[in-house]
């Protein structure tokens, strides 16, 4: 037995509660060691003829990769409290897992234990529920329609000509609203909009102005027509907020410039000393080295205090249901706990996401973010499915360590994207291969978390990086792929007609030696089969003897114990 790949540490991923009454137990080990393992537990309270009482419950194999397995166990403690520890048996050899270390025999006193002190209501990290069942669809404002031309922006070119990092195409509210109904046939119940506040560029990362809209997108009035109108469709409104860093122009660094020292905002920012200097050799921070893009210090009361201000306004005011927090790993976590307090005090279930890259389980204990835009997720499908640069069993490896990191509750509302206006257009990424791209769509649409679509990626726009990944929606129906458009649809569809399929449906992939991807959604009421042919060439799939006889709900046909897979195709089973 390898104890040295034996890990448990209370809390985070490995010991946290689900709800109010349920504890979730993981266990880490060497893939391929153990053969079973058993969690000890019980009340450290509850005591017989100065023993202590503890059960044992059988934990399950919840997911391997190329160097760990991964063990979990659902417990319910009877007081709220629970001492616990883990008989590990490889075969040949069994050991006592616990807090003090490994033991030969089991330890009678439970300080010996694991702790989990007691299960407090306060502390349950609670996603608000609608998210699980929300399909976004992220809108860059400038480009996706121009309903309004009084508000065009000066030298706004023609619409759909080449994008620049500069140019604009005068995209408005107007134009959205106007294409609603196009989003509700879709299936999307959720929008991001990326930044809409008053700002310099075509992609408003620059604030200029926190309470103000941009004049090119219109006013507030037609802001709120615009949230009542997505609300009326059954469609969430997610704002983006750029916390880390303001615009150049923003007043209080304008102020600074001026004044330096002197003006009573010189600690809003992080400035290493005056004169201000804005050109090379800067002397103050800010994002990466955009000297437009002066970094705000989070960590003065007046700042604080202003976004707060902000992020409590457009909540109170518009009614909106989230926010997009940029750079958001950036910004300190005592600001982000006065965030969450402040908007969920407001707003319950408002959705609170952050943009965070890599693995995020700082910011997703409960104080902080309800979920990050999960690009590891994302970097592992599309190097699979998209560029075909990975093996079959790196993807697996891969997404099994990100399920792993995160509780069950938090990958559940996890930001699932292909791409974004960060990223290049995810057909071109695939090669202009649909099929590569639908097989991808097929997986993002049916894994665990709240997926997001890039606007236009639906009906195959292309485009490299910034700023051919923000070309103008193409409206002109005979230059979509209406095909792939349909694909997505009914891939929608699917997630609101059977729970498993959907947010609600338990992941793990299943096991099998054939060259496919395979994996199962799974709740109390139904379980669903997946099954992809990622490769080039047909396969004859062996259909595992729970499913033979089950009907592929893609097209309602009855599969028997093989089935022929064509190239880049897949079927659906439910039992």
């Amino acid at each position: 037995m390898l104890k040295a790949a034996i890990y448990h540490r209370p809390k985070n991923n490995f010991a946290y509660a689900y709800d109010e009454q349920t504890l979730h137990i993981r266990l880490q080990s060497q893939k391929g060691d153990l053969q079973t393992v058993t969690l000890i537990h019980g009340d450290p309270y509850v005591w017989d003829d100065g023993k202590w009482v503890f059960e044992e419950t059988s934990m399950t194999l919840v997911g391997s990769d190329d160097i760990f397995d991964y063990w979990q166990v659902s417990i319910t403690p009877a007081h709220a409290r629970l001492r616990y520890g883990f008989i590990c048996d490889d075969g040949m050899e069994t050991l006592v897992y616990t807090e003090r270390g490994f033991y030969t025999e089991v330890p009678t006193h439970c300080h010996y234990y694991f702790c989990f002190p007691f299960l407090n209501k306060i502390d349950v990290f609670s996603p608000p529920a609608w998210v699980k069942d929300t399909v976004w669809y992220q809108i860059f404002p400038e480009r996706f329609a121009n309903g309004n031309e009084r508000l065009n922006p000066k030298n706004t070119q023609p619409w759909g000509e080449l994008p620049t990092q500069t140019n604009f195409f005068g995209g408005d509210f107007e134009g959205i609203i106007n294409q609603l109904d196009y989003l509700v046939n879709l299936g999307i119940n959720g929008i991001y909009f990326t930044p809409i506040f008053k700002a310099a560029t075509n992609h408003k990362y620059d604030t200029i102005d926190y309470l103000e809209i941009d004049p090119q997108f219109g006013d507030k009035e037609t802001f709120k027509r615009l949230v009542n109108e997505c609300h009326k469709r059954g469609i969430k409104v997610m704002l983006d907020a750029v916390f880390n860093h303001s615009g150049y122009e923003f007043k209080p660094f304008q102020d600074v410039i001026k004044h330096g020292e002197k003006s009573p905002y010189h600690d809003w920012f992080h400035i290493e000393k005056f004169p201000l200097q804005t050109e090379e050799g800067l002397h103050y921070s800010t994002f990466a080295f955009e000297s437009i893009m002066p970094k705000l210090n989070t960590e003065n009361k007046d700042v604080q205090d202003y976004l707060l201000h902000v992020a409590e306004y457009w909540i109170k005011e518009f009614d909106i249901d989230g926010w997009r927090l940029d750079v958001a790993n950036e910004v300190d976590h005592h600001f982000w706990r006065l965030f969450r307090k402040r908007v969920k005090s407001i707003k319950r279930d408002v959705y609170i996401l952050g943009e965070i890259w890599h693995d995020s389980m700082p910011w997703l204990q409960g104080d902080q973010f309800d979920a990050v835009m999960n690009y590891r997720f994302t970097n592992a499908a599309v190097d699979f499915f998209a560029k075909e640069h990975i093996t079959l069993e790196q993807f697996q490896n891969e997404l099994t360590q990100v399920i792993q990191s995160y509780p069950q509750h938090v990958n559940e509302v996890a930001f699932n994207l292909l791409g974004s206006h960060d990223t290049p257009r995810i057909l071109t990424v695939c090669e202009e291969d649909s099929n590569r791209l639908k097989l991808l769509y097929l997986f993002q649409l049916s894994f665990t978390g709240t997926p997001c679509i890039y606007y236009g990626d639906e009906i195959g726009l292309t485009g490299g990086d910034d700023p051919l990944c923000r070309k103008c929606m193409e409206w002109d129906e005979t230059k979509q792929d209406r095909d792939l458009f349909s694909f997505i649809q009914k891939l929608i569809s699917l997630r609101k007609q059977h729970e498993a399929f959907g947010g609600n449906g338990q992941f793990a992939f299943y096991p099998t030696e054939q060259p496919i991807v395979s994996y199962t959604k799974t709740t109390k009421n139904e379980q669903l089969l997946i099954l992809i042919n990622y490769r080039n060439e047909p396969y004859e799939a062996t259909i595992p003897s729970d499913f033979v006889g089950a009907t592929n709900i893609w097209n309602d046909h009855i599969v028997s114990n093989t089935h022929l897979l064509d190239a880049k195709s897949f079927v659906i089973l439910k039992k």
